[in-house]
């Protein structure tokens, strides 16, 4: 065994006292004689030239503080939510870190790190000794400003060439900075296990608070970390990362940083493991990834994962968990009738039936929540954003707002439904499976879902008009066909929800955001703002008019199971069947709130036999729009002065005579009886009716909807005061299973689309 004689022991003393004297001078006498060691051994001068050459310049030097950030996506409400990063980090100022972990950090690495020039020789001489008295490299002597030069500029290769180029940065960047901005940004820098970058993700991530809040324990927990961290990080193993915690506790007594008090206290203590930084982030990831590819699209790659970006968002967390929750649930239901009807027998195929939801303020654009499947993991193909569907009868508002735009109205009487349409395969006769006559108001039309009058009322406003509006509202490029009318334009399911919100949104088109405002999250520069801007699509007066007719088809049409699942609030939307049950689509809206749902399968394919919208996609909009507007006031949707409410006849929709009030019908026995055909209507303003009813005799005078309207005109409920409306029906509620009566034999299209 190797002893250290008394004569030794002297004269380390009396080389430490010179040494500090002149520490300067030795530092760089050291590296001179280094660098002239290697040139002896080598026999070369090139490779002096080598590391001398290979070294940062003066201006790289200078941005050795600068490190990569990760990005924080904020919700609507300002809360973190996602983080995207290459290196979990947050750069802290010294003045936010808690002297309790400087102290440690500079107890266990450097405690001479006041007093050396960026070489410490003092340590390195004290190394050298208790590594020959070890036997072996028991100890190394690299300061704060050698580990923090090797962490920016440097490889981790133990070579001599390495350690030299260490020395020589650490030296030049102790001449550039001063003791504090260097110990700052190696508290930025150092790698703390788990991949935390730097004191602040450590102490968010490990134990749930900012670095300026950390106690002793805590503190030296994470200064024993820097030796290790795959080793020691308390996630990988907390004894091993108490053990540690005992020997820098040691250190900080011996070195006088904390008394015997405070040591006995820190080792009694167990860390309480908290992770503030990463959530689990098991929801929203659709979105998440939406925004992402944005950012990186307009920001590149390299400012998204390392420049420490702060992303607003539009996201609402409750609504979107509540949107996933109720999709899951929804498919569910759906794949356990599906096992029922095949004796529980497995499925033909692994392809699983997905569902997809959009969510967002009709106002100004702002998506709330998105569903882009069921399961992000598995696939990360959004069925919101990504999926070109054929909508179905959901694409009828968008006829109908059409002909509202060319001076059409709801009472309009669409005749001639059994007229064939002349197409390239033929003549052609929709299939309709609610009407039977050959005339319906545009009114009913809509709420049956009739197909036929669709069809005819396409053929009276001009397909390539219909065309020109439905991109108006967002839908984007559409086959100019006659089965348009029945949705078979492929469209996504933003695109429609964002032209439905058109709508609600007195005609305006706000387009569709995610992301509210981008800033630089190390100077609060504002880097994007999103546009406010607005276009007019359709009048305010047809946007109202589709709005009532739409009230419809939740109160008494297709969507009616919307009320059945407990949601109550004024509202309207339309339903969409695809052919052979391919897809389903149901997208309603309230004043504040549009969501559009579909579902169906990757591969299209029939979800359920008879397996009709209303069936299957209106519960999980209802279910949804419960929750979603739990705490929204009933507000009505506005009625603009453009637009008067006039009573009419329902069967003729011209003014009333007298005999419209008690005109005989046959009820559902066949037997004849008295019943009222006078309802209110809403008609842009010069578009009401002015010639009476030719189908009754009589005349009746007051043909105005006012409040002194006769109890059996079943005028709509307006608020006078607000000029407001919530819904109307002109025919009576639809059977309990709206859309499952039996098919009619159809012609080539309708074979091909379905309402």
């Amino acid at each position: 065994m190797y002893k250290v004689t008394p004569r030794m022991a002297n004269l380390r003393r009396r080389m430490e006292v010179t040494i500090r004297a002149h520490h300067d001078l030795f530092v760089a006498a050291v590296v001179t004689a280094a660098v002239a060691v290697v040139a002896v051994i080598s026999g070369s001068v090139w490779l002096v030239h080598d590391i001398m050459t290979g070294l940062p310049t003066a201006s790289e030097l200078s941005g050795v503080g600068s490190m990569a950030q990760a990005t924080t996506l904020y919700d609507a409400k300002s809360r973190p939510a996602f983080t995207i990063f290459q290196e979990q980090r947050i750069d802290a100022p010294l003045s936010a870190i808690s002297p309790h972990l400087v102290h440690a950090i500079v107890a266990i690495e450097d405690q001479r790190f006041y007093d050396h020039g960026g070489v410490d020789v003092v340590r390195i001489v004290a190394a050298a000794l208790n590594n020959v008295r070890a036997r072996r490299a028991a100890q190394g002597g690299s300061t704060l400003t050698q580990q923090l030069a090797r962490q920016s500029f440097l490889t981790t290769d133990k070579t001599f060439r390495r350690k030299l180029k260490e020395a020589v940065l650490a030296w030049r960047l102790e001449r550039q900075f001063t003791k504090d901005q260097i110990l700052e940004m190696y508290l930025n820098k150092m790698y703390f296990g788990d991949g935390l970058y730097g004191v602040e993700a450590a102490s968010l991530g490990f134990f749930g608070k900012h670095a300026r809040d950390l106690d002793v324990p805590e503190s030296a927990l994470l200064a024993g970390l820097v030796k290790s961290p795959s080793t020691y990080a308390p996630t990988v193993s907390l004894e091993r990362a108490i053990a540690r915690r005992r020997v820098v506790l040691q250190t900080m007594r011996d070195s006088r940083a904390i008394d015997r008090a405070t040591y006995d206290s820190a080792l009694r203590s167990r860390p309480r493991l908290a992770d503030a930084l990463r959530p689990e982030e098991g929801y929203g990831q659709y979105f998440k990834e939406e925004v992402r590819k944005q950012l990186v699209q307009r920001f590149g790659w390299e400012r998204v994962y390392q420049g420490g970006l702060k992303v607003y968002t539009t996201l609402d967390l409750e609504m979107q968990k509540a949107a996933e929750r109720e999709v899951e649930r929804a498919l569910a239901d759906i794949e356990q009738r599906q096992a029922k009807r095949r004796g529980n027998r497995p499925a033909a195929t692994s392809d699983p039936l997905q569902g997809a939801l959009i969510a967002m303020d009709p106002l100004d654009g702002e998506v709330r929540a998105m569903v882009g499947g069921r399961d992000f993991d598995r696939s990360r193909f959004n069925r919101a954003t990504q999926a070109k569907r054929q909508a179905g009868s959901a694409f009828k508002p968008f006829v109908y707002a059409t002909a509202l735009e060319q001076g059409f109205t709801p009472a309009t009487l669409i005749s001639g439904l059994s007229t064939p349409i002349a197409t390239v395969q033929g003549q052609w006769v929709p299939a309709d499976e609610h009407v039977a006559s050959d005339a319906i108001t545009m009114r009913a039309a809509l709420r049956t879902s009739s197909n036929r009058a669709a069809v005819q009322m396409l053929q009276q406003v001009g397909i390539p008009t219909a065309v020109r509006y439905a991109q108006r509202l967002g839908i984007g490029d559409l086959p100019a066909v006659p089965s348009l009318a029945l949705g078979s334009g492929e469209v996504t399911l933003l695109s429609m929800t964002s032209a439905f919100s058109v709508f609600a949104n007195q005609g305006m088109v706000a387009p569709p955001s995610l992301i509210r405002r981008v800033e630089d999250a190390s100077s609060g520069e504002v880097l994007y703002t999103a546009s406010t801007q607005k276009e007019r699509a359709i009048s305010e007066a047809t946007a109202f008019i589709m709005t009532s007719m739409m009230s419809d088809v939740i109160n008494a049409g297709t969507g009616w199971q919307a009320r059945q699942v407990g949601f109550t609030l004024p509202a309207a939307g339309k339903t969409g069947t695809t052919n052979d049950y391919h897809d389903v689509w149901f997208v309603g809206f309230t004043p504040h709130l549009v969501a559009g749902v579909w579902i169906g399968y990757d591969q299209p394919r029939t979800i359920i036999g008879n397996g009709y919208a209303g069936d299957l996609a209106v519960p999980l909009w209802g279910r949804f729009m419960a929750m979603a507007t739990r705490n929204d006031a009933p507000d009505r949707f506005r009625m603009p002065s453009t637009v008067v409410p006039v009573t009419i006849c329902r069967l003729s929709g011209q003014l009333p005579n007298d005999s419209c009030r008690g005109a005989v019908v046959l009820n559902g026995d066949g037997e004849p009886t008295n019943q009222s055909m006078v309802y209110t209507e809403y008609f842009a303003r010069g578009t009401e009716p002015n010639a009476f009813c030719p189908l009754h005799g009589g005349i009746l005078v007051n043909t105005v909807a006012t409040s002194g309207d006769a109890a059996d005109a079943t005028p709509l409920p307006v608020d006078r005061q607000r000029n407001t409306v919530t819904s109307t029906a002109d025919s009576p509620p639809l059977p309990p299973s709206p859309e499952s009566a039996a098919e009619k034999k159809r012609g080539f299209w309708g074979r091909i689309f379905r309402r």
